[in-house]
């Protein structure tokens, strides 16, 4: 098959996330299918942007569109995806005789893209298929208290209404949203769960060595034969690292230290807060490292740390990256969520404690850091089983294709 593959955010290993588009599309070629990955040249997300242009990577197609750079969440971002729309828009009909897809994928988390997907895919006599990261609207309503009557909003459910009722085939990475769908106008008939999961080349060998500054925090914290507790990943509300600090202050006379590694919105606030509650001597806020970097990173902490916010939306189940990595390192995990789904409570490889809660971050990570090292890595251990059974890009890879197999034979 020809697959036209629509995601403003996606990225490479070398560029920065998002991974998932890279990796799928990647399985897809070594299986003898063309991608054509069409993505902005800018993305909040991305540790290195690329050029405007056409360029292959590992046998994927990639097609860069000029589109303004901005910060945060306002205007700027979205005149970016504005931008973005328009392009695709402007491009579809060279796209669709050039590339002549049997299939174009509507995948940018935001649902906008689905009026452009539906176009290129009438213009190629093509199927389409929404693959759902969030749920948008709920997702910006119920995170961030928009209304329902906001423009912005009134838009996304325009578009996320279409995508239910109109697309030939929806992949969810989300796995308790069937009412929810349902209730939006699709045939759950015509719904697959993919959830995300890890390539396993990326951990086969030796892995890349981490930065100097990072191993010093690391061989730092061990001399003084402090427990380590890791987190890797966007710096951003969603992710509940204010708990994480609020713990860290809880626990700043126990041997444990904090090491983060990443950036994003909150970042510099971060920051801020830990030097202005003396926490310097516990919590280590470093830049993002090269995905590359990920393995050896896991591979020196002790304990992994994933949060959440204590929000309804998450009752459609959650699919984070960040935690399949956790997990194919046989790290142990705190886990601080309310969710439809958890994956550490599935595996068995770590705690699970209340979102939100410091009292109950501290204690769950005390509980970890006083356990037998043999016990942690067994934990771990199951972790990485439980990935390596369900959470493969091959076995995901597949996973979709049938379900855009099964669209094409309807």
């Amino acid at each position: 098959m020809n697959i036209l593959y629509l995601n403003h955010y996606a990225g490479t290993p070398s560029l920065g996330m998002e991974y998932r588009p890279y990796y799928l599309a990647r399985e897809w070629v070594r299986a003898g299918h063309r991608v054509q990955m069409v993505a902005a040249d800018y993305s909040h997300v991305r540790s290195r942007q690329p050029r405007a242009g056409d360029e292959l990577i590992d046998g994927i197609h990639y097609r860069w569109l000029h589109t303004p750079p901005y910060r945060g969440n306002g205007l700027a971002r979205g005149r970016n995806v504005w931008a973005y729309l328009s392009a695709v828009w402007r491009d579809a009909p060279r796209l669709a005789q050039a590339f002549a897809p049997d299939v174009v994928i509507a995948s940018s988390t935001y649902p906008m893209d689905i009026w452009v997907a539906r176009r290129l895919a009438k213009l190629a006599r093509a199927r389409w298929v929404y693959e759902v990261h969030d749920l948008w609207p709920l997702s910006p309503r119920e995170l961030f208290g928009m209304p329902r009557w906001h423009p912005f909003i009134m838009l996304c459910q325009a578009a996320e209404d279409t995508a239910y009722r109109q697309a030939d085939a929806v992949v969810s990475m989300l796995p308790k949203v069937h009412d929810y769908m349902a209730s939006r106008g699709l045939d759950l008939r015509r719904l697959t769960i993919v959830p995300n999961g890890i390539t396993l080349d990326e951990w086969q060998g030796a892995p890349e060595s981490l930065g100097p500054a990072l191993q010093a925090a690391l061989q730092a914290a061990r001399a003084q034969g402090r427990t380590i507790v890791g987190y890797a990943g966007s710096h951003g509300v969603p992710n509940a690292l204010d708990t994480l600090l609020d713990a860290a202050a809880l626990l700043r006379d126990e041997p444990l230290q904090f090491v983060l590694v990443g950036d994003g919105h909150e970042k510099a606030r971060l920051q801020q807060r830990v030097a202005s509650e003396g926490l310097q001597d516990r919590v280590s806020l470093l830049p993002a490292i090269p995905k590359a970097q990920i393995p050896s990173f896991l591979g020196a902490i002790d304990v992994a740390y994933i949060g959440w916010q204590r929000v309804p939306i998450y009752r459609f189940g959650i699919a984070p990256n960040k935690l399949m990595d956790y997990m194919m390192a046989g790290c142990p995990v705190l886990h601080a969520v309310e969710a439809g789904n958890d994956p550490v409570a599935e595996a068995g490889c770590g705690l699970t404690v209340a979102p939100e809660s410091p009292a109950a971050v501290a204690e769950g990570l005390r509980k970890l850091a006083a356990m037998p090292s043999d016990l942690r890595r067994a934990m771990g251990e199951r972790g990485r089983g439980f990935v390596l059974s369900h959470h493969t890009y091959p076995v995901l890879a597949q996973r979709f294709l049938q379900a855009i197999e099964a669209a094409r034979h309807e």
